[in-house]
């Protein structure tokens, strides 16, 4: 009998007639990082854990337990569970555990990254060091795998795999840094010396910026850029928590977008990552949510479905915080354009690498401010000119694609991805205004 059933038996025997939830986790995650062009740690650790969600005479609470369970440990994790949701007040908005259903199938595994060693990602930080043909180099390459059951009392039962890999590193050369990153299913399939190459390529190119002033300037946005642009349009607009409580500045069946952009977040796409089921034990779904320009969907967890009267679109998390959806497998439609093309096609304009600082300042306009950062590129008339300064932007995010405002999308979809299940397969974008508000120092 799993750990789940287990824990499923137990709970019935102690609270006939409750609403149960078990999501067993087993995982590895190892990380090798690397300054001043030399490997100064690795770290791993194996984690184990069981989490208990369930609703009892109108009351719900949740509990966790580390490590792996005896029955003993396991018939505390549930009492403290029940004893947690006698006490809590009622719960109007309970809305029950999910029903049996199937799960797509995916297949995001990769045995060799699961068992990867030090040495593994030893050899790929020494390719990107190498790449660097002595700037001063930094950053970490990182494996993961993790191993998902779930079962509920309503029948439900799921089980999922995953492992992840990233290189992620700069190279930095008097007065800039230039940054090369790639993830991916497989360590494997990442090749360090490129990312070096490119990184070291930038941080040259990058050298001696000079000053530009603030301005509505085209921009050419790489695909960092674009999956920072994405999460802030996800969390606090495709959510349908934030739909709920009218913080959305989403408004269904209408052309809110250019219709270059088809946005949708696909667990099945098979450059991704992740499992094929929510925390609420919900299947993923494709899920588009623009399509050509329109918006068609919000993301639900089984709560915000209920009260919008709809079914969960299965992105539930489990963070204490309790976010609402969150996505976990973005995608955006590739387009035609080279990345030669890209810079081909912009008047006058900037290449931008990657934003960082990025804060939200009103959820219904997506006006976000942030800075630049890994190198910034003046183009006039197609072609690159000059390295300019970092600049800080305040910036609509809805309005940077709105209808008329995307020029250009790349041909290249690289897999952006922070850890955990979520990721974003995004390409360049070349939009018509961003709006700098002046340099990174004030």
């Amino acid at each position: 009998m799993t750990t789940a059933e287990r824990a499923l038996r137990m709970a019935h025997t102690r609270a006939a007639g409750a609403e149960v939830e078990v999501t067993v986790r087993h995982g590895t995650e190892a990380l090798t990082r690397f300054a001043r062009s030399f490997i100064h740690q690795n770290v791993a650790q194996e984690t184990n854990s069981i989490s208990v969600r369930l609703a009892l005479d109108g009351r719900s609470a949740a509990a966790r337990l580390d490590g792996r369970p005896d029955d003993e440990a396991l018939a505390r994790l549930i009492d403290g569970a029940l004893e947690a949701a006698r006490v809590r007040p009622l719960d109007p908005d309970w809305p029950g555990i999910a029903p049996p259903a199937e799960a797509p199938h995916v297949d995001h595994w990769d045995e060799p990254t699961a068992l990867a060693s030090a040495d593994d990602r030893a050899r790929l930080v020494g390719g990107f060091v190498a790449a660097g043909d002595g700037l001063e180099t930094a950053g970490a390459c990182a494996t993961a795998g993790l191993s998902i059951a779930f079962a509920n009392s309503a029948g439900q039962r799921l089980t999922g795999r995953m492992t992840s890999a990233s290189l992620d590193g700069i190279c930095r050369a008097p007065g800039s840094d230039g940054s090369g990153r790639e993830a991916g299913v497989s360590l494997g399939s990442i090749d360090g010396r490129a990312i070096g190459e490119r990184a070291a390529m930038k941080a040259r190119s990058a050298m001696d910026p000079t000053e530009l002033g603030p301005g509505r300037y085209e921009v050419l946005l790489e695909p960092q850029c674009v999956a920072n642009m994405l999460h802030f349009l996800f969390v606090y607009g495709f959510n349908g928590l934030a739909a709920e409580e009218g913080r959305s500045f989403v408004r269904l069946g209408e052309t809110q977008f250019d219709p270059a952009i088809t946005l949708r977040d696909d667990v099945t796409e098979r450059r991704t990552v992740g499992v094929a089921f929510d925390a609420e034990g919900t299947p993923k779904v494709p899920l588009e949510v623009v399509q050509a320009g329109v918006t068609s969907a919000i993301l639900h967890t089984r709560r915000t479905a209920a009260k919008a009267s709809t079914q969960s679109t299965g992105h539930a998390t489990a963070d204490a915080w309790e976010p609402g959806a969150v996505p976990a497998n973005i995608v955006i439609e590739p387009g035609d354009r080279s990345p030669e093309r890209l810079i081909e096609g912009v008047g006058r304009g900037l290449l931008v690498t990657d934003f960082w600082y990025t804060r939200i300042l009103d959820p219904r306009t997506q006006v976000v401010t942030g800075l630049t950062r890994n190198g910034v590129w003046l183009i006039e008339d197609g072609r690159i000119v000059r390295p300019v300064s970092n600049l800080r932007f305040t910036q609509s995010f809805s309005a940077a694609l709105a209808p008329g405002a995307v020029r250009g999308v790349g041909s290249e979809r690289p897999l952006i991805y922070g850890g955990g299940d979520g990721a974003a397969l995004v390409p360049a974008l070349h939009l018509a205004a961003w709006n700098f508000t002046g340099g990174a120092r004030g």
